[in-house]
């Protein structure tokens, strides 16, 4: 399995979802697991995979910000780092001549495969979709991808049209949902007064979207607060009615934030796959106000389990409403449910990434 992101540590946000997702196929009595990604602590039964030079270099990619911002921030100036990037990957892969089958996180990180005809799972998530407009992206892939078993894996069904334009004469396209922790199942809500509203986000002008400005009006001088959380990735301004923390630890979320909140609001306009922080919110019991694009209405059922929003007055309407007693615990109650019965807990993701390993090898367990 190869990653370019990773938590460093138990404190560190960033690429949370990808220990979970190695722990729980580590887990698995058929699977043997190797691991090429940045430095951070394994889970059990997984093997890391990284030369000591790569794992330097990883970590001091990810003290910069990962790939992803990188590109954001630098674009076409700084080729340098994805192209230094993928030359790791492709030594990588030429040296674990065991491998099975390569579980590839992230379209692009799949370039470098050697032609050797081995079946390939790769995860992907939205943004993957903004680098396909990249030129001659979707060319280089699908030069990978023949000659062998192939399935692209979104973590949200949205994505399926798109990917089975793009390649699905050469791969199978197979949503795979992740899981999530039970630590988010277990936790007791008593929510605060005054209101206190969470947005857990990357400070960026695309992840915030219209935040501070339709809720100017709903929190500044009113008997509510807007907690926000979040990396500052780009130069926001954060007004100074909203009650802003930094970079916030999973341990943090779930001890003291997630307990006390109303809700979690989202407004974002970025590609989103399907946001694990909503996911681990509706496991909570915390109800969703979201803005209204596909990656957020395949989560949120409008008004069962939060409400979608395409205005201003429609947003003001929703945090109102949500500050409803009845309306919150009905709201509460059926985000938790919807959220266990729909995508369980890691390992039931990693059974469900398990399946599709079979089907590709041609074998069952």
């Amino acid at each position: 399995m190869t990653s370019t992101s990773y938590p460093a540590d138990g404190g560190d946000w960033r690429g949370v979802f990808i220990r979970h997702l190695a722990g729980a196929i580590g887990r698995r009595e058929n699977v043997s697991l190797r691991l090429w990604a940045p430095p951070g602590e394994l889970p059990p039964h997984v093997t890391y995979a990284a030369t000591p030079d790569e794992k330097a270099w990883l970590h001091e990619l990810m003290k910069a910000g990962g790939i992803s911002h990188l590109m954001r921030q630098q674009g076409w100036r700084a080729p340098s780092t994805p192209l230094k990037l993928l030359h790791m990957l492709y030594r990588c892969y030429r040296r674990e001549p065991a491998t099975n089958l390569y579980h590839v996180n992230w379209l692009q990180s799949a370039l470098p495969l050697p032609a050797d005809g081995k079946p390939v799972v790769i995860s992907v998530l939205g943004n993957d979709l903004n680098l396909l407009r990249l030129p001659l992206m979707r060319t280089l892939l699908r030069r990978i991808m023949r000659g062998r078993q192939v399935a692209l894996c979104p973590n949200a069904e949205w994505m399926v049209p798109v990917l089975e334009r793009a390649f699905g004469d050469l791969a199978r396209v197979v949503p795979v949902s992740f899981g999530i922790d039970d630590r988010w199942y277990a936790i007791e809500r008593a929510p605060a007064v005054p209101a206190r509203w969470m947005a857990v986000t990357r400070l960026t002008a695309n992840k915030l979207g219209p935040l501070f400005d339709w809720s100017e009006p709903v929190f500044r001088g009113k008997a509510r607060e807007l907690h926000l959380f979040g990396p500052m990735q780009e130069q926001i301004v954060v007004p100074d009615w909203v009650h802003y923390h930094g970079a916030a630890t999973p341990d943090a979320l779930a001890s003291t934030w997630f307990p006390q909140a109303q809700g979690l609001i989202t407004l974002s306009t970025h590609a989103e796959g399907r946001p694990q922080t909503m996911l681990e919110a509706m496991a909570s019991g915390l109800p969703i106000v979201a803005s209204d694009m596909p990656a957020h209405a395949s989560i949120v059922e409008h008004g069962v389990t939060g409400m979608l929003c395409d205005n201003r007055e429609g947003y003001a309407e929703a945090v109102e409403r949500l500050e409803a007693t009845a309306t919150q615990a009905s709201m509460s109650g059926r985000a938790r449910d919807w959220a266990k019965q729909r995508f369980g807990n890691w390992n039931d993701a990693g059974s469900r990434y398990a399946s599709v390993y079979e089907s590709l090898l041609g074998t069952s367990s």
